[in-house]
């Protein structure tokens, strides 16, 4: 066998300081196409009727499906270690509760 398939290749991925900060996103708006898949993050404000995307990435379809399985993955961990993770029922549990849970604000 040769050098190359007995070791894995390893990838250095690098994080810039800014990448790092992230950005906050409660709302992912899916679509795609016959080549790609596109999720918009977005961050809903309550009160406000505006959203602005604040963060758009492009997958091929594979890609998409591999990132579902990975998510799959987490979420089964996390749920092991902390608990079901409990969803809304009285809202489409697609969008983020609009109220967010605490008093109505007043001026």
């Amino acid at each position: 066998m040769s050098d190359n398939n007995q070791h894995k290749q390893q990838l250095n991925i690098e994080l810039s300081e800014e990448v790092a900060q992230g950005t906050y996103s409660n709302l992912a708006v899916i679509t795609h196409s016959s080549s790609e898949f596109v999720i918009d993050f977005v961050r809903v404000m309550p009160g406000i009727p505006k959203a602005n995307v604040k963060s758009r990435i492009i997958l091929t379809p594979e890609h998409a499906k591999r990132l579902l399985l990975a998510l799959q993955d987490n979420v089964s961990k996390f749920e092991r270690a902390n608990g079901t993770i409990k969803i809304n029922t009285g809202n489409d549990p697609m969008m983020p509760p609009m109220g967010f849970g605490g008093p109505a604000a007043q001026a």
